[in-house]
């Protein structure tokens, strides 16, 4: 059977960094949508809608494709949501809430068939607690990752490792912004096995 070409819809280089990790062949493209939440929409509703919607909005200039979304938003105790800070100032404030408390992360992923419209998407949870935190140790970390660009103004893959005391959930991928135990879940589902293509080819011997 012949595979459908995989496309990530996404411009993140966290993203990419994580899905080659698959060793599946793929390319990426930014979908450009409105990540602005909708009027008391759910941190978990809001994560699978975006990815969905990224994945859909690539699907008519990339027929014959698997198209890949994802998004992630944070929440704290109160429920309220923290997506990407986009500058120093939002940064800080989001640090300075989430400093002592537990943050639910949540990760949303979709798989969609360009051609037959067929979707599956979820929403991937991870918890985080934050350490007591100083204003001199917000400033001091995001002076040197700057991670302005991320849910929760940290960087998983870097020193954001330092802000924390305990991780807890299935997958620390989801926190990068990938989950990639639910993507392979998926794409085994669908037929493809990234184990089994990934394997060399026998010399016969």
């Amino acid at each position: 059977m012949t595979q459908k070409p995989l496309l990530l819809a996404s411009s993140s280089l966290y993203r990419k960094a994580l899905l080659e990790r698959l060793g599946l062949p793929f390319t990426c493209a930014s979908p450009n949508i409105d990540e602005s939440p909708q009027p008391g929409e759910s941190g978990d509703s809001l994560a699978t809608r975006l990815a969905e919607s990224k994945a859909r909005a690539l699907a008519d200039r990339f027929p014959g494709h698997w198209i890949i979304g994802s998004d992630q938003v944070a929440c704290l105790p109160d429920g309220s949501v923290l997506s990407k800070p986009g500058n120093h100032e939002q940064a800080t404030n989001q640090l300075r809430q989430s400093s002592g408390h537990r943050v639910l992360f949540l990760t949303g992923l979709a798989l969609l068939d360009a051609d037959s419209g067929k979707l599956e998407s979820l929403c991937e949870p991870y918890n985080v607690r934050f350490r007591e935190l100083t204003d001199e140790e917000i400033e001091a970390y995001l002076r040197q990752e700057q991670p302005y660009d991320c849910a929760g103004s940290f960087k998983m893959e870097g020193l954001g490792t330092t802000l924390f005391e305990t991780l807890e959930g299935r997958d620390p991928n989801s926190l990068v912004g990938l989950p990639l135990i639910a993507l392979n879940d998926i794409l085994r589902r669908w037929g493809r096995n990234p184990l089994l293509e990934n394997r060399p080819a026998s010399n016969g011997t």
